[in-house]
């Protein structure tokens, strides 16, 4: 029969050694994701958000146009750099079908995931935001869920 340490591959503390409760214990909140709550929490009470770049990938696939003259004869403004969208000039479509200069845009999406018009957030390469959008989203679904439940039972 093994032994405890060589079932969960670990060994045992030495003489005179202390064991790291706070490090269990931080262990433990990234485990059960009591730190997303947290940090959901934060962001209700002061209003700020951190702040995550886009993922390269989504960034690399975004589709890239060039304004047509029937777009250009529209004179429509790039948000960021508000100068006019010329006819031959590059663009970059965002999910959300907003267009921007691809050297306005490209800076951008490398410090923030969002658009720069609407907010519509894109994907990141960090797993712990991308967790936290789940779980944001997930509670605004039990929210609606609830809604829903009450509004059932109570008319």
């Amino acid at each position: 029969m093994a032994s405890y340490f060589d079932e969960h591959d670990c060994q045992p503390l030495g003489d005179g050694q202390q064991p790291d409760h706070m490090l269990h214990l931080a262990r433990l909140m990234l485990d059960t994701g009591i730190g997303v709550e947290w940090n959901m929490e934060f962001e209700r009470l002061t209003g700020e958000k951190r702040k995550v770049p886009a993922s390269k990938k989504v960034i690399e696939e975004l589709p890239t146009t060039i304004i047509t003259p029937v777009e250009a004869a529209l004179e429509k403004k790039c948000p960021i750099c508000l100068g006019l969208q010329d006819e031959d000039d590059e663009v970059k479509r965002l999910p959300c079908s907003h267009k921007f200069h691809t050297q306005c845009i490209l800076p951008w999406l490398s410090k923030v995931n969002t658009c720069p018009l609407c907010r519509h957030e894109l994907p990141t390469d960090d797993p712990d935001y991308e967790a936290y959008r789940k779980q944001k989203a997930r509670a605004k679904q039990r929210e609606f869920e609830l809604d829903s439940l009450h509004g059932s039972m109570f008319g």
